[in-house]
């Protein structure tokens, strides 16, 4: 699947440097174009908390809305510049998504992470058409597919929901029910200091958006869309499951802005409904055997950044351009 994305994004680069100067001559002024859209959509995500590790993997009841704005500006006659804000949510849950009886999947049931992650996102890309329009915007094609590439900010913040009471303690449970930020507390032993632990991710991060879309044109100002896109991120931390575990014992003496919850959030083996023993840190807290501590190495998998997918149907309203027209005398 890498080696096919990184095909198709190279034959993207390579049709816009086909755009010649040549061609940008005879495309005018009176045949450039904006228009603005709105999008709805769905999200999902690819990462550590899905139903199997690859790109096949897919849940319907893990997928959840977006929706966005855009402003397309049409430059030469196949090429189009697009801005967008997109906001959308992802989430995955160990239990839903896995099942004890499931030889592949019965670790991760046993595991027990879930996480939600609002997704809000500034995007540029190149949309290149697959049929050209050299004439006005009211001559342009009925029906075009095309692709675009390009590149993306976005601001994420995964977060887990706790109820009180829902995972079994040694000691007593005084953690309030609600959702929690999972990067301040660092799940994952990141704000434990002299720890062989990893560094705390950032909530900020930038993709490469690709993908494939068809433009319908169903009036002489508005077109209907429907596009198929992925991010390409650079973080495994959409799901705040990336490394192993860490020793609770660190947790709970090292920073971040709520020890006790981190250490309740960063494994919940224990609600599981399986057999607990001690946590072997010294801490009153209970591990299901194989999960819990550094030894255990199960809670996520560095080895791959997380993906985004979002699927997108979009009405665009063109904006009539204010053409100069000769003046004579």
């Amino acid at each position: 699947m890498k080696k096919s994305c990184t095909l198709f994004l190279l034959l993207i680069f390579v049709v816009t440097l086909v755009v010649t100067d040549a061609e940008a001559q005879r495309f005018t002024e009176r045949s450039r174009y904006a228009s603005i859209g709105v999008n709805i959509g769905a999200m999902n995500y690819l990462g550590d908390i899905v139903p199997a590790p690859h790109f096949t993997s897919f849940r319907a009841k893990s997928t959840r809305p977006s929706i966005g704005v855009t402003y397309t500006y049409r430059l030469y006659p196949r090429v189009s510049v697009r801005g967008g804000f997109q906001w959308g949510r992802i989430m995955g849950d160990d239990v839903l998504s896995a099942s004890v009886d499931e030889a592949e999947n019965a670790d991760r049931f046993r595991r027990n992470l879930s996480f939600r992650n609002d997704i809000k996102e500034l995007s540029a890309v190149a949309v290149i058409d697959l049929f050209e329009n050299r004439r006005t915007y009211s001559r342009r094609p009925s029906f075009v597919p095309y692709g675009f590439v390009g590149l993306s900010v976005f601001h994420h913040n995964p977060k887990a929901y706790y109820e009180n009471g829902s995972r079994g303690l040694a000691a007593e449970d005084d953690i309030p029910t609600g959702w929690y930020a999972l990067q301040p507390l660092g799940t994952e032993g990141q704000y434990v200091e002299n720890g062989n632990y990893p560094d705390p991710y950032k909530r900020v991060q930038i993709a490469i958006p690709f993908g494939l879309g068809f433009r319908f044109r169903i009036d002489r100002l508005w077109d209907l869309g429907l596009e198929v896109g992925w991010r390409k991120t650079f973080t495994d931390y959409l799901d705040d499951a990336s490394t192993g575990y860490a020793w609770k014992q660190d947790i709970l003496n090292g920073g971040g802005d709520n020890p006790k919850a981190a250490a309740i959030l960063s494994d919940r083996s224990a609600a599981s409904g399986f057999n607990t023993v001690a946590d072997p840190s010294g801490t009153p807290y209970d591990i299901v055997p194989g999960y819990g501590s550094p030894a255990n190495t199960m809670r996520g998998d560095r080895t791959d950044d997380d993906w985004l997918i979002n699927v997108n149907l979009s009405i665009n309203y063109i904006i009539i351009p204010n053409t100069r027209r000769p003046k004579f005398r």
